[in-house]
């Protein structure tokens, strides 16, 4: 896989910490020019370059997608990774938050990939992964803001490969489960008991444990290979099973 990612160039945004880090650095590991869109690219490794980039403003995904161009003079991939979450029934988030999260994590990706667009249409080998979520085809309990943010990915997922696969531009998307991230930590840091909910959160994955950020990069770094140059709109669930498997409990 490394010499087909090659020259090619990515950007990851959200790409500074959590999963988009380990995103941006196993596209580095394969080959690839690699540039992080972040609100905070501090940190960035070496060979990557960091751009400010805030995806609720279109003016900043253009400067950045811009900054590519300028640096690389191509774009191959985007991956659209950044995020937020939100706790809650429909009873717990007012219409100014519904308003930012969809913001963020729907029209986001919307914002960059519209950007992007005109230079991955000369691209070889042009390829959109999304993030996505194991919320989108699992009701959680608790997640009914965030669930409906990813259920919209998943269908704009959809929509992109059927509207740009004759532009010979793939994509597709990745739902993990619940990950091993800065965000899931902060969660259980504030939960009443964090060890009896870092089991439950363990528990409902049916591998019995968290997913790892470098687990998503890999289903993404093969999404956006060349290698899989007949996959698109389709979705990899990097879950441990829960989307497809029904286990009895298990005692871990």
């Amino acid at each position: 896989m490394g010499q087909e990612m090659n020259e090619l160039v990515a950007v990851v945004t959200g790409g500074a910490s959590g999963i988009g880090a380990a995103i941006a650095a196993r596209l580095q590991e394969f080959g690839a020019k690699v540039a992080v869109l972040d609100l905070l690219p501090t940190g960035v490794p070496d060979g990557q370059l960091g751009l400010v980039c805030d995806v609720a403003n279109d003016a900043s995904v253009r400067a950045a997608i811009e900054a590519v161009r300028a640096s690389f003079g191509r774009l191959d991939i985007v991956v659209n990774n950044a995020g937020m979450g939100a706790l809650g029934t429909v009873e717990d988030n007012d219409d100014a938050e519904w308003h930012r999260v969809w913001d963020i994590n729907v029209v986001g990706m919307v914002r960059v990939t519209r950007a992007a667009l005109p230079l991955l249409r000369q691209s070889p080998s042009a390829a959109v992964v999304n993030t996505c979520s194991i919320a989108a085809t699992a009701g959680l309990p608790q997640r009914a803001l965030y669930s409906a943010t990813k259920g919209a990915v998943l269908s704009l997922t959809q929509a992109m490969a059927a509207d740009h696969l004759r532009e010979g531009v793939r994509v597709n998307c990745v739902n993990p489960g619940t990950a091993d991230t800065p965000w899931v930590g902060r969660l259980l840091d504030a939960a009443v008991d964090p060890d009896a909910e870092r089991l439950a959160l363990n528990g409902r994955q049916p591998h019995g444990r968290l997913v790892t950020a470098d687990e998503v990069a890999g289903a993404v770094v093969y999404l956006a290979s060349p290698l899989s140059g007949s996959t698109t709109g389709t979705s990899i669930a990097v879950d441990g099973g829960l989307q497809a498997l029904r286990l009895p409990a298990a005692r871990f």
